[in-house]
């Protein structure tokens, strides 16, 4: 059961992007809980039947196995329990439709992978601060 912490949700099947994922939000003192599903249908299972409460933002990688991100996304938006979640897409996909397509679907952020640690680490600090600290959410229901 979530106890009010701003839990994270990561969903990402590489276990390197998870773990520099991760090692970046403790590098920037960013110690919420960080709950991993690494495949699309784990998310969906987590967001949909899990009672641990629902995360203050999801970081979700597009190219998953079993239910790929541009579907999570659909699924999170076009239910009324989930629909306002801040969804961050954090790809290494350079295609610009799945730009466009993410932004369809009503993503709220989208940021392609930097290939450098340090631009990595930098991008995800700047993504707990503004998700976890400034940003304004809506309330629970």
């Amino acid at each position: 059961m979530n106890t009010g912490t701003k839990m994270i949700l990561l969903v990402e099947d590489d276990l390197d992007h998870e773990l520099l994922t991760t090692r970046a939000l403790k590098q920037s003192n960013i110690a919420n809980e960080v709950h991993v599903a690494r495949d699309g249908e784990e998310a969906i299972k987590f967001l949909f039947g899990s009672d641990r409460g629902k995360p203050q933002v999801i970081l979700l990688d597009l190219k998953l196995p079993k239910v790929e991100g541009l579907e999570v996304l659909r699924r999170i938006r076009e239910d009324e329990r989930t629909r306002m979640l801040p969804v961050v897409v954090l790809t290494s996909s350079d295609e610009e439709r799945d730009l466009i397509r993410g932004y369809q679907l009503g993503v709220n952020s989208y940021i392609r992978k930097p290939v450098k640690f340090d631009d990595f680490a930098e991008a995800t600090r700047q993504l707990g601060m503004y998700w976890l600290v400034l940003n304004e959410c809506p309330p629970k229901s």
